[in-house]
């Protein structure tokens, strides 16, 4: 047997000995969670992110309170009010009359609908000089709102019964009332006996808990419907994603009257997500357990989207929440993101998913025609013409990171911000997937936790820059004197590279 010389021996036991010992590691996941954060400004535009969120420690009385002091941030970012008078549980966001040079924010306010239909539902903000004024009263938990690209506001409820609202002119069109939801008689103000011509309830699209939509400048609408799975009874299906295609399409350029849009009819589809690939005889084959993977499209009635979805085998999701289309995706079709809010509380701790939809709006929509059910198809009416949608997961939560609402793209960086729906909620920014064999985030850090123990953050959204974004500070302490307000910020720091 062959043994070293001592001189030797001695040097390689020296050498092992210097070699650190996995115990005097840090974990890997460790290490990589702190090159990302010591990474910051290089990958998020801010730096040093939060270590921790907002605790009891940080609290100041709200009416005390500067714009600085309702959220710690990450560090280069900077809050300020835009106004502190937006209604009480002030939501989702859209800008007017575009992203690129907005004047005023139209703002969905989720309270419950008022005896006689008196609560506000949609106001306009005017970034100018912060004055608020009512646009809608009467909706029934007002949540996700789009600005269309035909110049009109697409404002939706979250509820069993939710109804979808498109509004023209929102600068000038004040103070006009629901008078009945289930008839959609919308009047010129509370009380009132003329009809609306500015603002219609568009039975056309889907019925359910509306919060996250995309619509794409066709006129096509991709949303997700807010449901918990087992509601009403055991077993039944959580929340799922449909699209509406309109049957006349816009083909560009604005409406001056609101026949002129394409939500004035069209089809609704449910996505059924399959076991099987496309290719298969079974194809789609749904259950329990087909949440991701390839997908298809299946017809449904829009006043039953919700029980005609469950019934024809639609995915469902864990309270599907806020959408947003993908504005980075240069794949064929277009790509959106939604989150999934889960339940903390029974330790399933939220994910963001994201699906990509081959042909969001046929040249030539068509259906195959499968057991009784209609699925979207292009051209043809066999199942090798119907168009797909293939869903994965993107983002998972985790202990700290968890009850996903909002999200949004930040314009210029691919990165996509998530929100929580929790005492001192967090906003994380998550990288997109880069060039590594997963298809996830690469790997998200926090910028912003709400000091109010009685908010939430909500309605988190970027301009176009992607340098200055704005956020609700939802159904916050309500001191004397402030009473039935929240307090909207605007967040301006972010580096975005030109």
């Amino acid at each position: 047997m062959y043994s070293l010389p001592k001189v030797a021996l001695a040097g390689v036991l020296a050498a092992a000995c210097a070699l650190p010992s996995f115990a005097d590691e840090l974990d890997f996941g460790e290490k990589t969670e702190q090159r990302l954060a010591a990474q910051s400004e290089k990958l998020f535009g801010f730096n040093n992110p939060l270590e921790r969120p907002a605790d009891a420690s940080d609290y100041v009385p709200r009416q005390n309170a500067a714009a600085g002091q309702r959220v710690l941030l990450a560090n280069g970012l900077k809050a300020e009010f835009v106004t502190r008078n937006v209604a009480v549980n002030a939501d989702m966001i859209a800008f007017w009359p575009d992203a690129v040079n907005p004047t005023h924010l139209i703002v969905c306010i989720e309270q419950d609908r008022a005896a006689g239909g008196t609560n506000p539902g949609v106001q306009r903000v005017s970034l100018a000089d912060g004055s608020v004024e009512n646009i809608l009263y009467g909706t029934k938990g007002c949540d996700g709102i789009r600005t269309t690209q035909w110049g009109t506001i697409l404002a939706t409820e979250e509820e069993d019964d939710g109804r979808a609202y498109e509004i023209i002119d929102p600068l000038t069109t004040t103070g006009h009332w629901i008078e009945d939801r289930v008839t959609g008689l919308i009047r010129t103000a509370i009380g009132g006996v003329s009809t609306s011509t500015k603002i219609v309830q568009r039975t056309a699209l889907p019925t359910m808990a509306w919060e996250g939509l995309a619509v794409l400048p066709s006129g096509v609408v991709i949303a997700g419907d807010e449901l918990r799975p087992g509601t009403g009874t055991n077993g039944a299906d959580g929340g799922a994603m449909f699209k509406f295609i309109p049957d006349t399409p816009r083909l560009g350029g604005m409406v001056s009257d609101l026949n002129q849009s394409p939500f004035a009819s069209g089809k609704t589809y449910a996505m059924v997500v399959s076991c099987q690939p496309k290719s298969s005889s079974s194809f789609p084959q749904f259950g329990q357990g087909c949440e991701v993977g390839v997908g298809a499209w299946v017809r449904v009635n829009p006043l039953t989207a919700r029980v005609d979805a469950n019934a024809k085998g639609a995915a469902g999701y864990y309270r599907p929440e806020d959408l947003h289309q993908d504005p980075a995706f240069t794949g064929p079709g277009v790509r959106f993101c939604w989150t999934n809010t889960g339940n903390e509380g029974a330790k399933n701790y939220a994910e963001v998913l994201c699906g990509i939809d081959d042909n969001p709006l046929p040249t030539l929509p068509n259906e195959w025609l499968r057991n009784g059910e209609y699925f979207l198809t292009e051209t043809g009416t066999a199942r090798a013409n119907a168009t797909t949608v293939v869903v994965n997961r993107f983002v998972e939560g985790d202990l700290r990171f968890n009850s996903m609402d909002n999200l949004d793209f930040q314009p210029g960086t691919g990165n996509v911000y998530v929100i929580e729906d929790h005492p001192f909620g967090e906003i994380y920014a998550c990288l997109p997937d880069g060039g590594d064999r997963d298809i996830k985030s690469d790997g998200c850090v926090a910028m912003l936790s709400v000091i109010d123990p009685d908010a939430e953050p909500t309605g988190f959204i970027f301009d176009a820059s992607g340098k200055t974004a704005y956020v609700n500070i939802q159904h916050g302490e309500q001191p004397a004197g402030m009473g039935g307000t929240d307090d909207l910020l605007k967040i301006t720091g972010f580096k975005v590279k030109q």
